[in-house]
């Protein structure tokens, strides 16, 4: 179980104590206003991991100031979101993929070697990769996890073979939240790249300490095989916009490129414009990730109290062994206003609980409470 640490918290206090003003603002703007009379009859959503706080301010402006150029195609504003991208990740911009790449990235993975390829994943997981390959003929391998409830790397590593087109990690892990030792991850990555094409969904990253440490994006610099997918959709807020971008070795960049996977037409100007003002706005991103971990650490407190076992997540959500069946624990929830979504078997007497705003969770924490004090 573990262990909450009053030193780090008070560590994430000062983070978030020494953001910009301007995000101290947003978030004082969020916290007392609480939630809106049109919204008071509504559920709390805490299913689906987004960040509540939603884009930087500096985002809005630019979200807004687009407005006036809708009537113009997005050649520009692609290249230049792409130009961006590729200083910040300091590799050519050829070998970046903008785009919620992961589902269509599976499709073409799977129809390029035919039918019958493997796709190795953590049971459970987030499987939109490997659904979508299933669809033109892939085969999901799913592999558990591990005793500590991570990606089990020396299982995963035993299934790769001959038919294997890709091994697909989620890091930090969905719905867990564990993170990866970030060397133990690294040797494992490397190893294995050289047997089958690995894909590191880094979507909740940013959440996690160290983030410069544990991303393997200097994996696809060094021209590794190896993918890393990044997501506009959690921690700047964008969910809604549906972008994100995947850093790709050139020989996968350039026949993704021939499918169109590069065409500015499939995008559009509003969500390419907010994608480069998030990539501008460091700032906010520190507020949000300080404040989430602020919040984890609220929960792991309050779990700790009620002798409740729960992940070491270092994502914007905490998974947590109820001991009810999910389905009778969701439905109690959702009758308390909290609407905290689906199962994830074979966890069936676990629930996964996003973090949103502070008054959300101090809900929810309430509700949680009450209803595990009970057992």
């Amino acid at each position: 179980m573990t262990q909450f640490d009053r030193r780090e918290w008070l560590q994430m206090v000062g983070l978030a104590a020494g953001s910009s003003i301007a995000s101290r603002q947003l978030f004082a703007e969020m916290i007392q206003g609480g939630r809106s009379s049109a919204a008071a009859h509504k559920p709390i959503r805490l299913s689906l991991n987004e960040n509540p706080y939603g884009p930087a301010p500096s985002v809005i402006a630019a979200i807004q100031r687009e407005f006036a150029n809708l009537c113009r195609y997005t050649d520009d504003g692609y290249g230049r979101l792409v130009a961006r991208i590729a200083a910040r990740e300091q590799m050519p911009q050829e070998q970046i993929i903008l785009g919620e790449i992961l589902e269509p990235l599976g499709t073409h993975l799977s129809l390029q070697g035919g039918r019958g390829g493997e796709f190795i994943y953590s049971d459970p997981g987030y499987t939109a990769l490997i659904d979508s390959a299933a669809e033109v003929g892939g085969i999901g391998i799913p592999v558990p996890l591990d005793r500590s409830m991570q990606n089990d790397l020396a299982a995963i590593a035993a299934k790769v073979g001959g038919r294997t087109r890709a091994v697909f990690l989620v890091n930090p892990h969905n719905p867990t939240g564990t993170v990866l030792d970030a060397g133990q991850l690294r040797s494992f990555v490397r190893d294995v790249s050289k047997r089958a094409l690995v894909i590191v969904d880094e979507a909740y990253l940013e959440f996690s300490n160290q983030y410069a440490e544990r991303t393997l994006a200097d994996l696809v610099r060094a021209g590794e095989n190896v993918i890393v997918f990044r997501t506009f959709a959690k921690v700047y807020g964008l969910a809604g916009m549906d972008i994100g971008y995947g850093l790709v070795p050139k020989n996968i960049s350039q026949l993704m490129k021939k499918q169109g996977f590069d065409n500015p037409h499939l995008f559009n100007r509003v969500a390419v414009a907010a994608a480069t003002a998030s990539l501008e706005d460091t700032g906010y991103v520190a507020a949000v990730t300080a404040k989430v971990a602020l919040e984890r650490n609220l929960w792991f407190r309050l779990l700790q109290d009620l002798k409740v076992k729960f992940t070491e997540s270092s994502a914007n959500f905490v998974f947590m062994e109820t001991g009810i069946p999910h389905g009778e624990f969701s439905a109690a929830m959702l009758k308390k206003g909290v609407d905290i979504g689906r199962a994830f078997p074979p966890y069936e007497r676990w629930a996964r609980i996003s973090i949103g705003l502070p008054h959300e969770n101090a809900s929810a924490r309430a509700a949680v409470r009450d209803l595990l004090s009970k057992r």
